[in-house]
């Protein structure tokens, strides 16, 4: 029996807020199959599937996923099935999510899927027990079959983020665990502080500029230091050593053996006849 979902209070993100602004650049697009009518329609549609699911990051020629692409330009599938299908793919799962911390890939799987992030910690370790007990899979159906993504999306449009302001995009996220990790342990063993930050400002000491450096620095730029040499020693004893050498004779005696060379009877094949 699988746990179920924990609660969580969702708090006041701009998805949430009903809004007042112009449209502009910023308004997000909104891709529905329902309304397609040519094979560029389509074409849009499955780009901003790949741009949305896949990041930008990841959209290669050999990522993508041919059989989802036929059953959607015949409507054997509507754009729910598309999106199911592109967060249970290979690339997905080795590109994003096994390379993330359960928190992290829910966080990032929220932003893709659901158009926002994670309303707090609260929620993260709700749907990392889902991913503990259920899968990546059974997290990706657990998402598009919730009731806010058929609010939002339904069966027939592509996922976005919702209502984007002062940031860039979701899929503009690198989904990376080893930047996430480095930058955390960054901040960890330097206190909030980093190496840039501690040299720039001007008002630190020595001491202080040292302390910001990570430790392990110091560790491996131990292993580098050599040990020290006295040139002036080592050169008195190669020139010693040099001087004092003995040179081993060689040269050997050429001797030198008369040869006798005999008169060889040669048949020649012809005869020398002399003039009368």
């Amino acid at each position: 029996m699988s746990i179920p979902l924990l609660e969580y209070s969702p708090s006041s993100q701009n998805q949430r807020v009903e809004g007042y602004e112009v449209p502009n650049e910023d308004t997000p697009s909104m891709y529905r199959l329902n309304t397609a009518t040519s094979d560029a329609d389509i074409d849009a549609i499955i780009w901003a599937g790949y741009r949305q699911i896949f990041s930008e990051h990841l959209i290669l020629e050999s990522y993508r996923q041919s059989f989802l692409e036929s059953q959607l330009r015949n409507r054997a599938i509507n754009v729910r099935d598309f999106i199911r299908g592109l967060g249970k793919s290979h690339v997905y799962r080795t590109q994003v999510g096994e390379i993330n911390s359960n928190y992290r890939l829910v966080d990032i799987t929220l932003q893709r899927f659901l158009g926002r992030a994670a309303y707090n910690k609260d929620e993260e370790i709700a749907w990392s027990i889902v991913i503990a007990t259920k899968g990546l899979h059974g997290f990706i159906d657990a998402l598009l079959d919730s009731d806010e993504y058929q609010e939002n999306f339904g069966d027939h449009i592509v996922p976005f983020q919702r209502r984007r302001f002062g940031s860039r995009p979701f899929n503009l996220v690198n989904p990376r665990y080893d930047a996430y990790w480095r930058d955390m342990q960054s901040v960890r063993y330097m206190g909030g502080r980093s190496f840039y930050s501690a040299r720039t400002t001007g008002s630190l000491k020595t001491e202080d500029i040292r302390r910001a450096i990570p430790a392990n620095f110091f560790a491996m730029a131990g292993k580098l230091i050599t040990t020290e040499r006295n040139y002036q020693r080592t050169i008195a004893s190669v020139n010693s050593q040099v001087n004092t050498m003995a040179i081993p004779d060689t040269s050997r005696e050429v001797v030198t053996e008369q040869v006798t060379i005999k008169p060889v009877a040669v048949a020649l094949p012809y005869r020398y006849i002399p003039s009368n």
